[in-house]
């Protein structure tokens, strides 16, 4: 364990070595996992140009096959959506997000998330959310390259069964804030411990009202 307080926990390690043994405490996942596309940011500056386990959708698919619970993740149309995928959300960026290809008159402004299982509730809205997305560089407060808004994460997770929210793939800690926001334990696993330190950081500064 790495970090522990107001019922927002974070695990330092390998998600196929700690998840087994902490999502029968969870009710619902919510994260965003290595969509195996091999990213990396055109951006020069003090963050990483991808993450780890990028190469392909295999942590993708594991933890899709272990978890038999509800669960919303980001994913993209470049690869395969997995089996167990009821509806997928959009995200909608508000026109900022990627080049993508330079020799189409259209530039990327869209994400997808991916709604598993069963158990949500609350208004029946859109089906496409729109939230500008975390500044693309670190010296405007961008703390991963995935990053993604909290005010986005918020209402996904305002319908998501009540309980612990699981990141199996946590980076910098979006959804544990997100979560503490609105009261809900949490528990983050993430394999890089410099981003482990930046979440344990941002969420004792974090204040509840």
């Amino acid at each position: 364990m790495y970090y522990s307080h107001d019922g927002i926990t974070i695990y330092h390690g390998d998600c196929r070595e700690i998840m087994p043994q902490v999502m029968e405490q969870a009710a619902c996942i919510v994260t965003d996992p290595p969509y195996g596309i091999a990213y990396e940011s055109g951006y020069e500056g003090s963050l990483p140009r991808s993450i780890a386990g990028d190469t392909d959708t295999s942590l993708r698919d594991w933890m899709v096959e272990i978890w038999e619970g509800p669960a919303l993740m980001f994913g993209t149309w470049k690869r395969p959506i997995p089996d167990k995928v009821r509806q997928v959300l959009i995200w909608d960026t508000k026109g900022a997000l990627g080049m993508g290809a330079l020799d189409l008159p259209w530039k990327p402004s869209h994400q997808q998330i991916y709604v598993i299982g069963t158990g949500f509730h609350g208004h029946r809205g859109t089906d496409v959310l729109q939230y500008a997305p975390v500044q693309s560089m670190a010296s405007q407060g961008r703390t991963h390259p995935h990053e993604k808004p909290v005010a986005l994460l918020k209402e996904v997770i305002s319908k998501c069964p009540d309980g612990l929210i699981l990141d199996p793939f946590m980076g910098t800690g979006s959804t544990l804030s997100a979560a503490k926001g609105l009261r809900r334990n949490a528990i983050g696993i993430e394999i890089e411990e410099r981003y482990c330190e930046v979440a344990a950081t941002r969420l004792q500064q974090e204040v509840l009202f």
